[in-house]
C-alpha cells in the first residue's frame, strides 16, 4: 500500500488543477526504475487512464496506481511533499530503502 500525506495531495490537487484535471478522475501512477546514484529511482506521472498493469490504492482521496514489477519496492511506501527554502518537492518516505542518496531521488534495498 502506497500512503500520501496530506501535503501531498493538497500539491498534487493543484497539479491537476493547473492541467485541467481533478482528483476524482486521475491517477497517480508510481514506479520504480533502474538509474540514479544509490541504483533505482522513483518515477511518478498523471493518468486519467486507469493503467491495466498495475495495483490500485486510494489513500487520502488520491488514487494511486503502482506497476507490479515496482510493488515489492514501494510496499509501506508514504509520499509527501515538502516547500521549504531547502528545497521543494515530492518525496517518497520509504521503508524499505536500506540505502537513499542525498537529494532523496534515488534508493536501494
Amino acid at each position: 500500500m502506497i500512503k500520501v500525506s496530506d501535503k501531498a495531495k493538497v500539491k498534487l490537487d493543484a497539479l491537476m488543477r493547473e492541467e485541467g484535471k481533478s482528483l476524482d478522475d486521475t491517477y497517480i501512477s508510481v514506479g520504480v526504475e533502474s538509474g540514479g546514484c544509490s541504483g533505482l529511482s522513483y518515477k511518478m506521472d498523471f493518468t486519467t487512464e486507469k493503467p491495466e498493469v498495475g495495483e490500485l490504492y486510494e489513500d487520502n482521496g488520491v488514487k494511486v496506481v503502482v506497476e507490479k514489477k515496482s510493488l515489492l519496492y514501494l510496499i509501506g511506501t508514504t509520499l509527501e511533499y515538502s516547500g521549504g527554502l531547502n528545497g521543494s518537492g515530492f518525496n517518497f518516505n520509504n521503508p524499505n530503502a536500506t540505502r537513499t542518496c542525498g537529494c532523496g531521488e534515488s534508493f536501494a534495498i
